[in-house]
């Protein structure tokens, strides 16, 4: 679609450990099949068993639609090697239970892709008290990656974080006072400012990570996907006039299908000319700079600090000092 490079054939192995958030639908799922397409073992977190077995399911036919084309770049073993595991961003709770779950079954872990994210919700809080977007677009992703980063700092060469952004990061504002939006009421609230404000805390995570990842062997990237025509636009609903926008741009040619979506993603966590790549935001499988305020290192720090307070309950000193001692 508009030039964009194609996939890269890159081979892959059973001993290729790749976890995907939000893995049983839209860019989660295409970016999950075809990777196990290409060998690796994947394990989708979802919420759902259900939803997640009938994906599985999916990719299984797809696949062997995929083998009778003979199309380039997919194993030839019988079947996908993808599994479900249960995961609720929304609840920290469940966040840590999977991590639990996840290191009592896995001694490795070569990438993570955090892509499950919701857009334009209305105003509401989790059971952990904080605004739905900023938790699981950020906060539950930012404890799955620090409590899994021992995991990938002992899983060998090339382990790769993606965070999967959104170019509506720039229409964010940072003010971590007001980063729960209490001072809005369900009316007034800035829907598309505070699920811009969450992509871009995932591409400020990016560089404080990098920043104390530096002389491993695990490396952080960020991505917009484009405008994808997904699930998560179910919020647009009663917004008049961000429905008309997403119909205006499915017209004209500028939304992609779920796979033109998850192509950037894809490319990042498995092109092997992209090894060692870091601080990098992509957008059609290309490095675009992030704007002056993702890269404001003060701002960025404050983050980091701002989401370790929120996750003190669950973040042990211990934790952090692995991280910040590296």
């Amino acid at each position: 679609m508009g030039g964009t490079p194609s996939l890269p054939q890159v081979p892959l192995t059973t001993d290729r450990v790749v976890l995907v958030t939000g893995g049983n639908t839209g860019i989660g799922y295409e970016t999950s099949k075809w990777i196990a397409m290409m060998g690796a073992r994947v394990i989708i977190a979802c919420r759902s068993e259900e939803r997640a077995k009938n994906a599985i399911e999916k990719m299984q036919k797809e696949f062997e639609e995929e083998k009778a084309k003979g199309t380039a770049g997919i194993c030839s073993k019988e079947r996908l090697d993808v599994e479900f595991m249960a995961l609720d961003l929304a609840s920290l709770n469940s966040v840590e239970n999977f991590i639990e779950t996840f290191k009592s079954k896995e001694t490795k872990l070569h990438l993570l892709l955090c892509n499950a994210g919701i857009a334009m919700h209305p105003l509401e809080y989790t059971e952990d008290g904080f605004e739905i977007m900023f938790q699981v677009n950020y906060l539950g992703h930012f404890l799955l990656v620090t409590k899994l980063l021992p995991v990938m700092l002992n899983s060998g060469e090339d382990c790769r974080i993606v965070l999967v952004s959104s170019e509506a990061y720039l229409t964010s504002s940072f003010d971590l006072e007001k980063a729960q939006g209490k001072h809005h009421t369900k009316e007034n609230f800035k829907r598309l400012q505070y699920y811009g404000n969450s992509k871009l805390y995932q591409i400020m995570q990016m560089y404080c990570l990098n920043r104390r990842l530096r002389k491993t062997n695990v490396t952080v990237n960020s991505i917009h996907p484009g405008i994808v025509d997904t699930e998560i636009t179910r919020s647009f609903s009663d917004l008049g006039m961000w429905k008309v926008f997403f119909q205006l741009s499915k017209i004209i040619g500028k939304t992609k299908n779920p796979f033109e979506g998850a192509k950037t993603l894809i490319n990042a966590a498995v092109n092997p000319d992209l090894k060692d790549t870091r601080d990098a935001y992509y957008c059609d499988m290309r490095i675009q700079q992030a704007n002056s305020l993702a890269r404001n290192q003060e701002k960025q720090e404050a983050l980091w600090k701002y989401s370790l307070d929120c996750l003190q309950k669950y973040l042990k000193p211990e934790d952090i000092d692995k991280i910040e001692k590296l």
